[in-house]
């Protein structure tokens, strides 16, 4: 019943139809375009991490001007965000752990879309969602989120070798999104993130993504559990972040708390989540 009761509580924050992932068992030995032995397969399982990461990676997005343009002008992201998390970590499984042809298809299908998605930011510059240079804003700062929640609330944590392994994988990802010349190394990815720094602005816009997150929707059960969350992907942020918007950085007490109740409730959660896309798609291949 608390499994149950787990899953339903995940299911409001992400949406989503809660269901077996049967879609991860065919064709039986497909690797996808990682396969299981990758360090994408590891940390992409575990959702407590890669929603923390998701919601800081979330942050930093906005704060791009022309980034934050095509979301605010071709998406229904601020009267529906668990229906974009919900997309977002789709795309996120079925790249990572689907056979090569369903994430070739989800890749081909968010191409096609980003080729409609174009017109002016808040400062009257034009941008276009196929620019390389907004697909790697967009790629660095989700890869470079995950990677630092998963560090935080993972054991045991990954070697340097095995992080840098990391972004040298996902680094396909993006180039097959059409971003170029990305980097393979987690200090090349954080090189590559403070180049952007003099672009990023906290306007009306970013600020009400950053209090659509904050006020995070929520039904009374769900509350605890989404708050504590969504503290969490602030406290992910990078430490240059924090004066952009305005906020004091997370003391040494508040980290520790947050990190406690996140590792104390992360348990029965991926108790109740262990029979997912991940457990699913290691079927595929080895069953």
């Amino acid at each position: 019943m608390i499994n149950d009761f787990i899953r339903k509580t995940i299911r409001e924050m992400v949406g989503g139809s809660g269901g077996p992932p049967v879609a991860f068992l065919t064709p039986k030995g497909d690797r996808g375009l990682f396969g299981p032995e990758s360090i994408a397969w590891r940390v992409h399982a575990d959702f407590i991490s890669m929603m923390i990461g998701g919601i800081s990676s979330l942050v930093l997005q906005a704060l791009h001007p022309q980034a934050l343009a095509g979301v605010w002008d071709h998406s229904s992201f601020r009267e529906d965000l668990k229906g974009r998390l919900g997309r977002t970590a789709f795309f996120i499984a079925a790249t990572t752990y689907g056979s090569v042809e369903m994430a070739n298809t989800i890749i081909n299908k968010v191409n096609a879309i980003h080729q409609h998605i174009h017109g002016v930011d808040e400062f009257g510059k034009p941008y276009q969602a196929t620019d390389p240079h907004l697909l790697a804003w967009v790629h660095l700062t989700e890869t470079l989120s995950f990677m630092r929640a998963y560090q935080a609330y993972r054991q045991p944590k990954l070697t340097p070798q095995e992080q840098d392994q990391y972004f040298l994988e996902m680094k396909v990802l993006g180039e097959k999104m059409g971003a170029v010349d990305l980097p393979s190394t987690l200090a090349g990815t954080e090189l590559a993130i403070q180049k952007y720094i003099g672009e990023l602005h906290y306007g009306e816009r970013a600020q009400s993504i950053v209090k659509l997150l904050d006020d995070f929707p929520s039904n009374l059960v769900s509350k605890p559990f989404v708050t504590l969350i969504t503290k969490a992907g602030f406290f992910n942020l990078p430490t240059w972040v924090y004066p952009l918007i305005h906020r004091a950085p997370p003391n040494l007490l508040e980290r520790g708390l947050v990190s406690t109740s996140v590792n104390v409730m992360a348990l029965p959660v991926r108790e109740a989540l262990k029979d997912g896309v991940a457990a699913h798609s290691y079927r595929r291949v080895y069953e």
